[in-house]
């Protein structure tokens, strides 16, 4: 939603009739992952994509209808239907859509205030069951939420997952009862609701400590993939804009003095980069990003350095609980040898980790593409 929302604002100042598609679910291996949207105004401009080309003509048609109509509705596009086979959608899975007309409110509007913003947001729609298309906005615990989905109960219940999605920045379905009744063990009770719940988390940060020739290529692959990009080295005269412009800040400190000031925030999906051999340098960057939640601590070094990097570090009071966190020498081995292949090589370990994968070739594994 959040690559088509200034469309949606354009439509909206221009008067324009639409419909909004999104990926609610998915069964097997697709295309987009839930929260992937694709629009259409009544004049048939499409924007943004929900499989990458293979349905996106059915869902055109689907999504003028809805404009006619008015309905909502959720369209399924499976391996075994003869409907997918004639739409390109031979991927193995299954798509589940929801598409509804496009009708701008305060939820809309708040919405685009926090993106701007960069402000954590969950985008709550009921896509299934009474009240099909009521929306809420949820907030961080203690900020304030937008809109409601029918029930005080089901709002509670919807508040509670839909904050712990946004801490994970994941989105999906979930169902719930209509009346967001509780059992004594507290489970919800009945499935008689299904909400899509979209997070809008900020974007995950990446701080890359020593101003070097690696940490050029990084930053630019890094912000390829959406990460928000901090270079950070104690040498004024290398740690400049003008050496570092695809990083979003270049600050001129000791990494454990950086990671003082915003380590608190840090989580599973952010990581941090040392690329430095210098031990007055990575031991206290090391020692500091220990102490956070960050979910990815890589080392660049030989294996000699490794060694004795790991040395110092159990000097220094680190323990081998805590030494298992990093990976270190950095990256997966697929041979890098240049800046640019080691970035690739760093980022692939990242994703790896992230999903819990083997880095091995698709050609030599079995199962889903995707999860």
């Amino acid at each position: 939603m959040k690559e088509i929302l200034a469309d949606l604002d354009r439509w909206r100042s221009a008067s324009e009739s639409a419909a909004v598609a999104r990926v609610v679910d998915l069964e097997g291996s697709g295309p987009r992952a839930p929260g992937a949207a694709m629009a259409v105004t009544a004049d048939a401009e499409v924007v943004g994509s929900v499989s990458g080309g293979c349905v996106e003509g059915a869902v055109v048609t689907e999504s003028l209808d809805v404009i006619a109509t008015g309905d909502r509705r959720i369209v399924t596009f499976g391996y075994s239907d003869d409907e997918a086979f004639a739409v390109g959608l031979t991927c193995g899975g299954t798509i589940h859509l929801f598409v509804e007309p496009l009708e701008w409110g305060p939820v809309f509007d708040e919405l685009g205030t926090d993106l701007a913003a960069e402000s954590p947001a969950a985008l709550a729609t009921v896509v299934e069951g009474p009240g099909t298309g009521a929306k809420m906005l949820v907030r961080p615990e203690g900020a304030r939420t937008v809109g409601s989905l029918g029930s005080a109960g089901l709002d509670r219940a919807v508040q509670r997952d839909a904050r712990g999605e946004l801490v994970a920045g994941r989105s999906g379905l979930r169902r719930y009862s209509e009346r967001g009744e509780y059992s004594e063990q507290g489970e919800i009770r009945g499935q008689e609701v299904a909400v899509f719940v979209e997070s809008f988390a900020p974007p995950p940060r990446m701080l890359i400590f020593g101003a070097v020739d690696f940490t050029a290529a990084l930053a630019r692959v890094a912000k390829v993939l959406g990460y928000r990009v901090t270079v950070c080295d104690a040498r004024s005269v290398f740690a400049t804009d003008k050496r570092f412009p695809m990083a979003d800040e270049v600050v001129v400190s000791w990494p454990d003095r950086l990671l003082d000031d915003v380590g608190a925030g840090l989580g599973p999906r952010d990581a941090v980069c040392v690329l430095t051999h210098d031990a007055k340098f990575d031991v206290p960057a090391i020692t500091s990003a220990l102490a956070t939640d960050v979910g990815y601590i890589g080392v660049m070094g030989s294996r000699r350095t490794h060694d004795d990097r790991t040395r110092r570090l159990s000097e220094a009071g680190v323990t081998d609980e805590q030494l298992a966190r990093l990976r270190s020498p950095i990256g997966l081995d697929i041979g890098a040898a240049t800046p640019e292949e080691t970035a690739v090589s760093i980022v692939s370990e990242i994703i790896s980790l992230r999903t819990g994968r083997k880095a091995e070739g698709l050609s030599t594994t079995t199962g889903p593409i995707h999860d």
